[in-house]
């Protein structure tokens, strides 16, 4: 237990909790009048094969059934006391096919359920409009992001959300890890074109429609939940130069700048001289109306963003070849360890980023995904079934402390959300041994086991880091 009389940086108003996804938790992909998204024809992860239809093999299809057992899992997350859980509407749940006319109301009434649990144990919901679940349709019929008509399609489901949960949601994030779509096209942006035949003015132009929509539906929040906060998420990735050598600075600035471009339209409403210049040297001509720079002044409340690892970058293609990086590119730092999938574990990135996104923008952050992912093994102890996962509880308690850090440097933050506070089905491997919960699901990667809940050690330090408000996180000399 921790020293009740040991002071925390952690400001009293600071949340608290945990996120997940839909199509990585909720199951149920065929109730409920839910139609069909990219997620169900992804078996195998973000990199894995497409396939025409849903699989039975395919774990998302079942996920951890949340959508059945959403109750029992809102009141272990109520046990641990999160203030907040972040989750995602399945936009195919409410518009199966992305442009019908009228929503599906079964799927609205799911999401009014869930609400109704987490305002019965005191949890403030942290909606995600889109979390890599595009329709399927709208991948097939418009190629996803890359049609301007999505526009239109993103607006009618926004609006439906905003008169259904306007009054009963605070926070609200538009796309998850919207930078992402350079990376995945298929899986962040429904962009059905093969990656290796997509033009760039096809993804760029795809990027311009998604920054359209996110800043439309800051707009509507404005006009139908004036109390509501919007903001954008993005993959934080902190980025060191291999060597002292200026030319790798320079390449860390220049791919520092494809992500931070995303963050600087959701903020300052425009464009940044920097992303002109790669989209006229790359003879990229955007279709950018008046309407469109009109709306991207509609700016975020918050920036958000996933942090999982940092990268190096270097100038020197041979030393890019030979030290190919994480999930995103880049090149591996030689000081850092890794995850069991290969992601570099850096503690301290997440207190520079969090430094960098304050002193960039000025906007208040929020942590929404961080945690390691790993290969759990379920023993009993005192007669109850658990995991032993220390090392889960000092990766958490390490970042925790920069958190802690970044706080004390003047940062703003408004929480933290541990990525998948329950165990659920990775969205880059498709595996449910890749596990990140403080809750352990009998689910093996073959579909077997029961589907039972599970108390890790995690869950039990987790709940006591939030009691103390992070007082009794331990720093890397050993002291509170």
């Amino acid at each position: 237990m921790t020293d009740p009389n040991t002071p925390s940086p952690f400001p009293a108003s600071f949340l608290w909790g945990g996120a997940t996804a839909a199509n990585q938790i909720e199951g149920a992909h065929d109730k409920g009048g839910k139609g069909v998204s990219i997620q169900d024809v992804l078996p195998g992860g973000i990199f894995g094969p497409r396939t025409e239809g849903p699989t039975p093999e395919n774990l998302k299809l079942e996920g951890i059934d949340f959508y059945h057992r959403y109750a029992e899992d809102i009141a272990l997350f109520a046990e641990m006391g999160f203030s907040v859980f972040r989750f995602s509407i399945a936009w195919s749940r409410i518009f199966p096919n992305g442009d019908d006319e009228l929503p599906n109301e079964e799927g609205l009434a799911f999401y009014d359920r869930v609400l109704d649990e987490l305002e019965k144990h005191g949890i403030e919901p942290l909606v995600t409009i889109s979390h890599y679940e595009t329709p399927l349709a709208l991948a097939r019929k418009y190629n996803g992001w890359a049609s301007r008509e999505l526009i239109g399609f993103y607006e009618r489901y926004v609006r439906v959300l905003f008169d259904r949960y306007g009054h009963r949601v605070k926070y609200w994030l538009t796309f998850n890890e919207i930078n992402s779509v350079l990376h995945v096209p298929f899986m962040s942006g429904g962009i059905a074109t093969p990656k290796e035949e997509l033009s760039q003015q096809e993804l760029f132009q795809a990027v311009h429609h998604e920054l359209v929509a996110s800043a439309l539906a800051t707009k509507i929040a404005r006009e139908k939940a004036p109390d509501a906060k919007v903001g954008c998420m993005v993959i934080a990735m902190p980025l060191y130069p291999l060597t002292p050598h200026p030319s790798d600075a320079l390449a860390v600035m220049k791919a520092d700048h494809a992500n931070l471009m995303f963050g600087d339209v959701h903020v300052r409403g425009a464009y940044p001289g920097y992303a002109l210049r790669h989209l006229r040297e790359n003879g990229i001509e955007l279709d950018i109306t008046d309407e469109d720079r009109e709306l991207l002044t509609h700016t975020v409340d918050f920036v958000s963003f996933s942090y999982y690892m940092s990268i190096c970058e270097t100038a020197d293609p041979e030393l890019r070849k030979a030290g190919e990086g994480n999930i995103l590119g880049g090149v591996q730092n030689p000081t850092l360890e890794a995850s069991e999938w290969g992601w570099q574990i850096d503690p301290t990135g997440l207190r520079i980023v969090l430094n960098q996104f304050w002193d960039r923008w000025q906007k208040p952050l929020f942590i929404v995904e961080n945690g390691l992912g790993a290969r759990d093994e379920l023993i009993e102890v005192d007669g109850r079934p658990t995991v032993e996962d220390d090392y889960r509880i000092a990766y958490l308690n390490d970042h925790l402390v920069q958190v802690g850090e970044a706080i004390a440097d003047g940062v703003d933050v408004l929480g933290y959300t541990t990525w998948g506070c329950i165990d659920l089905v990775s969205a880059s491997t498709a595996q449910l041994s890749k596990r990140y919960g403080f809750i352990y699901v009998d689910r093996d990667d073959d579909g077997s086991g029961t589907l039972a809940r599970h108390r890790k050690k995690s869950f039990g330090w987790y709940a006591d880091v939030i009691r103390s408000q992070g007082a009794g996180l331990v720093r890397g000399d050993g002291t509170p």
